[in-house]
């Protein structure tokens, strides 16, 4: 299904268009496999993001990472080539579809010894993770984000970076939610719960940033 908030940009579209376009582009297998998803129009990670991602993960070189929403295993795939064989990726997803599709993706990146994908909800799954984990990547339904927020919080290490995607809801989240059509307004309500909390949290520090969607990087304080 079209996703319409992909569709739907934040900034100015000669500057997003320059993000992910003039910026250095994967190789490969991996690009292959961006590249076929833009095309689709299946949801990963815009390249703004990417690359993003990718100078992050070489700053902090986590070797114990969490991510909640798989997809088809783009952005577990670009985060395990990112950091090598020492580092160990969980993901989870629910959906039976995105689950065949990233276990292909895997075998064929040949990550299957690096990645372990988790199958079912993340709100079961979570509880009965250990960790701690060094990253944690949270790109799953929106509206759920407020909800997992404190497993995560549980499971990230001390000195650890939660990045969560798609915060903004194609920059709708802080019109007035009469303004937001009925089938959005859930998202919404729970959008700014959660903004709410990871800006204002005693506990947390956090910072936004206008990249795809939106992401917010948030780390506690200790």
């Amino acid at each position: 299904m079209r996703n319409e908030m992909m569709y739907r940009p934040i900034i100015n579209e000669d500057i997003l268009h320059y993000l992910r376009t003039e910026q250095k582009q994967l190789a490969g297998s991996l690009g292959d496999l961006e590249e076929l998803a833009h095309e689709n129009g299946v949801p990963v990670i815009p390249h703004e993001t990417v690359v993003f991602l990718q100078f992050l993960l070489k700053q902090k070189q986590p070797k114990n990472v969490l991510e909640i929403g798989t997809a088809i295993g783009f952005s577990a795939s670009l985060m395990a080539e990112s950091l090598g064989k020492d580092a160990k990726i969980t993901t989870i997803d629910r959906f039976p579809v995105m689950i065949e599709k990233a276990k292909k993706n895997f075998a064929k990146l040949g990550l299957e010894d690096q990645v372990t994908l988790l199958e079912g909800e993340a709100a079961d799954l979570l509880s009965n993770l250990e960790g701690p984990y060094d990253f944690i990547f949270m790109d799953s339904a929106k509206s759920k984000y407020i909800t997992f927020l404190p497993e995560c919080l549980r499971l990230l290490s001390d000195d650890g970076v939660l990045m969560v995607d798609d915060i903004f809801q194609a920059g709708t989240v802080l019109q007035p939610i009469e303004e937001i059509p009925r089938k959005n307004r859930a998202i919404h309500r729970k959008l700014n719960e959660f903004l709410e909390v990871v800006t204002k949290s005693p506990e947390l520090t956090s910072t936004l940033l206008p990249l795809g969607d939106g992401v917010a990087l948030i780390s506690k304080n200790k």
